[in-house]
């Protein structure tokens, strides 16, 4: 225990890649702003591309057919490729929808000026299914071509050059400020999600903990009450045997003796039903050497942690137990093997330590459990301020003032760590 683990937080999650046609974030806030800028989107250029038709049929040029095949083919390539991207939204199909979509309207702005219009949609667009690192530059060379079509039909005017130019500079604008929307509002959907979790698991491991703390309950209740009582009048019917000389009422006695008896040991199958793995089938003495043996085979085994010059250790964990070992109640012999679990897990993960001492002490009124380890040792002002990360400690040191005990924690940078813990005997199993 000679340092405290921190809690570990999730990882983050990458950002989202480039978003495409139909992409949407379920139960999100933002949803419907990226739904209506979509659904813009579409009515824009399908607007725009409207009006270069009825543009054409009213001035009934010499290119009218072609210009109007042309306006719809566009708009067939660009409902078809919105709907081919958002159901295979690969990088070649993208792509290609892209070029093929610059390729059409280029040719069709060649034959009707009015379609230049449709470029800053098309910006939009650009920036919207591809990365930067390709729609920006793709962007750049759309001012280009759109500036070169329109000087064929005007001439280098300012307006055909400086509009092309502020609309390619707004739409990146725009384009950073929505990525920047759709990034925030896919990491706050996965926030949620992990915290959906986190309150999964923390529900799970509540309803753990009561079934656990349910289980000892019960089985104190049931030493306290019932087995106390049946090994009472167990008592009680063989001191009786001794003072009746009748056979049949001696036979009684006995039958009855013999019933608390055998009810006794059901009730107590029961109780170790109910107790801690480490304690249904021996003492607390060898609950805690078996723990000491697991926690020496745990660190020989890769759970060494580190010492102070950063070598790798294996914790040598060793048991001593002083004084007559007495069957203790069973709320406190589960404290105190918890206690230990504790000490020797922060022991093995964090104190890179050479050596451990788990010390049981056995004394007229009192028990005391002491765990001191060779480790790298922590300021323990630090770990007094209950901090989050502290938890082991104050989860100790929760355990003893329940059950009335008394708590030292005694450490100091590379000079290791002692916990020492006392509990009063105040009743003893029978």
């Amino acid at each position: 225990m000679s340092t405290i683990a921190l809690r570990t937080q999730p990882a983050r999650r990458d950002p989202m890649p480039p978003a495409r046609i139909g992409d949407g974030l379920p139960d999100s806030a933002l949803t419907p702003v990226f739904s209506g800028l979509r659904i813009g989107l579409h009515l824009l250029i399908v607007a725009l591309t409207g009006l270069v038709i009825v543009r054409a049929l009213l001035g009934a040029g010499p290119d009218t057919g072609v210009v109007v095949l042309l306006s719809l083919l566009f708009v067939a390539s660009y409902a078809g490729g919105s709907v081919l991207a958002r159901r295979r939204p690969s990088a070649w199909l993208v792509t290609v929808w892209m070029t093929l979509l610059l390729v059409e309207w280029l040719a069709l702005t060649l034959l009707a000026p009015d379609a230049a219009f449709i470029v800053f949609p098309l910006f939009f667009l650009q920036l919207h299914v591809l990365p930067l690192r390709a729609g920006i530059p793709l962007v750049m060379l759309s001012v280009l071509l759109t500036i070169w079509s329109m000087s064929l039909h005007v001439g280098l005017a300012l307006g055909a050059t400086l509009g092309p130019l502020v609309g390619a500079a707004v739409a990146v604008a725009v384009g950073l400020g929505y990525r920047a929307l759709l990034r925030e509002a896919a990491e706050r959907q996965h926030l949620i999600e992990d915290l959906l979790t986190t309150r999964s698991e923390l529900a799970a491991a509540a309803r753990d903990a009561g079934t656990l703390a349910e289980r000892e309950r019960l089985a104190r209740e049931i030493h306290d009450t019932v087995a106390q009582g049946l090994s009472s009048i167990q008592m009680l019917l063989h001191a009786a045997e001794s003072r009746v000389s009748d056979p049949a009422a001696l036979d009684h006695l006995r039958l009855a003796r013999d019933t608390a008896a055998a009810n006794l040991a059901e009730t107590r199958r029961f109780i170790r039903e109910l107790t801690p793995p480490a304690l249904e089938t021996q003492s607390l003495p060898g609950a805690l050497a078996r723990l000491a043996a697991s926690a020496e085979r745990t660190a020989a085994g890769g759970g060494a942690g580190r010492s102070a010059v950063g070598t790798v250790v294996a914790t040598r964990v060793s048991l001593h137990v002083t004084g007559d070992p007495t069957v203790l109640p069973m709320p406190l012999e589960t404290t105190l093997l918890r206690i230990a679990q504790g000490s020797l897990a922060n022991v093995a993960q964090h104190a890179g330590a050479g050596r451990a001492e788990v010390t049981l002490s056995y004394m007229t009124d009192e028990v005391a459990l002491d765990i001191v380890d060779d480790g790298r040792g922590f300021t323990v002002s630090e770990a007094a301020a209950e901090r989050p990360d502290s938890f082991g400690l104050v989860a100790i040191r929760q355990r003893v003032e329940q059950l009335g005990g008394t708590f030292v924690l005694e450490s100091a940078p590379g000079q290791g760590t002692a916990v020492a813990v006392r509990f009063p005997i105040r009743e003893v199993q029978a």
